[in-house]
Formats: C-alpha cells, sequence, structure tokens
C-alpha cells in the first residue's frame, strides 16, 4: 500500500517530508513481528502510527488495544497487563486475565512507556524475550504471542542515565524506532489540517465554514503549537463556534490563540520599561524577580529625593511632618565624623555613603559616592518574605497573595530560609 493510501484510509493529513518518511517505515515494518518504539510530542498523533502497523500486519484480525502507562496507578498496572490470581492482594475477590492474556495473537500499543514502574519494566522484559509472563499471585508460567509497540514524549535515553527506565529494556524496545514531527516543523501542514477541521466542524455544527485571511495564515503557521495537532484541532472547533464572522483576521484569531510569554527577563534586567504583569512569567522565581527589580528602582528614586532635601533645606521645610517621618525611618545617623554626612541603612551588605563636608547643617555636600549593591537573589527573596509577612502582620495568606506565590509554597521558603513568623 503506498504512502497516500495510508492517508487516505487514516484520515491523516500532510505532505511533510518527515510525516512521509515515518509512515513509510510503519508500512515496512507493518508485516514483521519487530518491537517498534514511537517517539514524539503529546499530540502529534503516536496512536494512529500504531494503529497503522496493526492494521497492516498479519495481525489485523486479532484484537489491538491501547494502554496509558501513566494512567494506571503503580499498584495495579501489573494486574492490568498480567492479569492477578483470587486473594493476591486486597480487593482481589476474583481472578481476572491480563491484557496480554486477552490480546494473545493480537497487538498491545504500551502509550507513555517512561511512566511504567521499574518493576513491571522487567515483568514487560521477560515477556519481549521469551513471550512468558506470572499472573500476580501466581507461580504458573503462561505463554503469549503479542506484539508490542510502545510511544513516548520523553528521552528514555536519558531515563536510563538517571536509573528511571531499563537500559535493556530501552534497546528491547527500540529496535525499530519512528519518529513522528511535531506540527512546528510540519509548517507546510498547518493551514490543510486547519481547513479539513474547520471543514468537519461546519458539516457538524450545520453552520458554514470558517476562512483565515492571509495575515491569519501566517499567524497560524508561525505559532509554536505545544499541544501539536490536537491544540490545532481544539482551536478549530472552539472559532467554528464563537466566531461571528466567517473569514478570520489575525487579530481575530489573536483572540483565541493562548497567550504564551514571549518576554524574558532581560528587559526587565536592562532596566526596560513596559507594563509587566504575573501572568507573563513562567515561574513564582521570576515573580520574585519582578518584585525585587521593581523595589530596587524604588529604593533609588528614594535616594534622589533622600539628596535633594539635604542639598535644599528650602525644600525639606515643605516637606510634611508624615513624609519625613516615614524617609528617616530608613536611616541611621553615624557618629560624627570628618567628611561624613550619613549613612543609609538597608539592611544590605553594602550601601551608598554621600562624603562631603559636614558643616552642621548638611547642605554643603560635594558629591555623593554609590557601592554597587548585593544583587544576591536569595538575599532579596528573603527580604522581599519578611516584608510581606511585616505587611500583612504575619497572616500567611495574605502575604503569600501579595507575592504572587501559593500559600504553600510560602511555607516552604519559611522553612528553607528558617524564618519565624
Amino acid at each position: 500500500m503506498d504512502i497516500q493510501s495510508i492517508k487516505n484510509r487514516f484520515g491523516i493529513i500532510g505532505n511533510s517530508p518527515a510525516l512521509n518518511y515515518g509512515l513509510q517505515v510503519a508500512a515496512q515494518v507493518a508485516n514483521t513481528d519487530l518491537t517498534v518504539l514511537i517517539y514524539g510530542e503529546s499530540g502529534v498523533g503516536k496512536e494512529v502510527f500504531s494503529q497503522v502497523i496493526h492494521a497492516l500486519s498479519n495481525r489485523k484480525h486479532n484484537p489491538f488495544i491501547a494502554v496509558n502507562c501513566g494512567a494506571i496507578p503503580e499498584g495495579t498496572i501489573d494486574s492490568e497487563l498480567f492479569g492477578h490470581e483470587k486473594g493476591s492482594f486486597t480487593g482481589a475477590v476474583d481472578s481476572r486475565k491480563g491484557y496480554f492474556e486477552t490480546v494473545n495473537g493480537g497487538t498491545i500499543f504500551l502509550d507513555e512507556i517512561g511512566e511504567m514502574p521499574l518493576g513491571t519494566q522487567a515483568r514487560l522484559l521477560r515477556v519481549l524475550e521469551t513471550g512468558e509472563y506470572i499472573r500476580v499471585g501466581s507461580s504458573k508460567v503462561q505463554k503469549t504471542d503479542v506484539r508490542v509497540i510502545a510511544a513516548t514524549n520523553k528521552d528514555l535515553l536519558e531515563f536510563t542515565h538517571k536509573g528511571r527506565f531499563r537500559q535493556d529494556l530501552y534497546y528491547r524496545l527500540n529496535t525499530v524506532p519512528i519518529r513522528v514531527p511535531a506540527l512546528k516543523d510540519r509548517q507546510e501542514d498547518i493551514i490543510l489540517l486547519f481547513r479539513k477541521f474547520a471543514a468537519d466542524f461546519a458539516e457538524r455544527y450545520k453552520t458554514p465554514s470558517i476562512q483565515l485571511d492571509d495575515e491569519a495564515k501566517d499567524l497560524l503557521i508561525h505559532y509554536s503549537w505545544p499541544g501539536n495537532v490536537r491544540e490545532l484541532k481544539n482551536i478549530a472547533e472552539q472559532i467554528s463556534v464563537l466566531s461571528q464572522d466567517k473569514t478570520i483576521t489575525a487579530k481575530q484569531l489573536e483572540q483565541f490563540l493562548p497567550v504564551h510569554n514571549t518576554q524574558n527577563l532581560m528587559p526587565v534586567l536592562a532596566g526596560g520599561g513596559g507594563n509587566v504583569t504575573h501572568a507573563e512569567f513562567a515561574n513564582e522565581r521570576e515573580i520574585l524577580y519582578k518584585l525585587f527589580f521593581d523595589m530596587k528602582r524604588d529604593v533609588t528614586e528614594l535616594k534622589k529625593m533622600f539628596v535633594e532635601i539635604l542639598q535644599n533645606p528650602q525644600r525639606a521645610a515643605a516637606v510634611s511632618a508624615f513624609t519625613k517621618e516615614s524617609l528617616m525611618n530608613d536611616y541611621e545617623p553615624l557618629p560624627e565624623r570628618e567628611n561624613v554626612v550619613v549613612k543609609p541603612v538597608f539592611n544590605q551588605p553594602s550601601q551608598p555613603v554621600l562624603i562631603g563636608n559636614n558643616n552642621g547643617n548638611g547642605s554643603d555636600i560635594h558629591h555623593h559616592e554609590e557601592v554597587e549593591e548585593s544583587l544576591n537573589i536569595m538575599d532579596k527573596e528573603k527580604e522581599l518574605i519578611l516584608k510581606a509577612l511585616k505587611k500583612h502582620k504575619s497572616k500567611r495568606k495574605d502575604a503569600a497573595s501579595d507575592l504572587g506565590i501559593s500559600e504553600r509554597t510560602l511555607y516552604r521558603k519559611l522553612k528553607e530560609y528558617d524564618i519565624n513568623d
């Protein structure tokens, strides 16, 4: 069967070279009993490839079953795959056949194989090498003739180095590897897929099919598609149902695409402007970075104001009593020394020192020298937490909300920094 016939039969849309090559390998290996390992990101359609292999094999009239290894609890996966005897564990009121017994003669597709527990991996290796397995709670060896197709969105070789996946099982599964390309690597197929999904949904909901203008097509092509084909299908359905216009512009399309962070910390580190919200940051640490640099900017402005007041006593008289009290609370005068006026105290390792001739009124200041502050993020993070707790009178829930982190994360940070609030 040629590649185009396979696409038509299984509803596969696309003409990218990587997709065609993957289908070609699947067709070539189908008539053998070789174990196949399918690689690909979540949502690319790995299960379709397993169905292609089974349908083109000599086992096509026998059972096919897909098992998601990541969805079965560790305590029951052995029973699901290999069966169990009555009374072998709590709740085993009857004997039960496992998938390797019920699918005998057919094909079993093990999705998310990287999530399989190590003990189950050892049992699977024995099945692949000898065709033998033992039910949970039994001592009787049973035989099975099942072809195994596995799939993963993880780097199994890296898992073997970390001890999370058996190296012998990895090489046994990886007899024939097939890599399904991500949607971002199939840009020439994106518009074809969207058009097919839009037509299907128009038929389902009895509405005219939506169309994209050129700018919208360009936006669709250059979007990163972290959810791959599954995400594209969901977007097409949303637009089909919710859009009032049937010709979609780029601006309208943006409303349906999830907002992903396209900025990093560099503009903030460089002092760049712009309103940056918490949602634009990838994790809690980055939120603390944002709070830290906001605080640093406020402190810098406060320093300038203080120097200006010292240089202009007339202006100082105009400052309200409340403002002067708040300002001076952050400063601690040093004992009188020559050429030293005042030293700001911010509970930091190094702080700016104002130097000049002290004539008693602080008005004759020739220059000031600023010593670089500590930028240790651990210190700043601890300081922000302490300030938040003080501001909210040790109410952790309110402090966590103010910091933009979860209350659970705040508890962990309090323990990490040995903070007793």
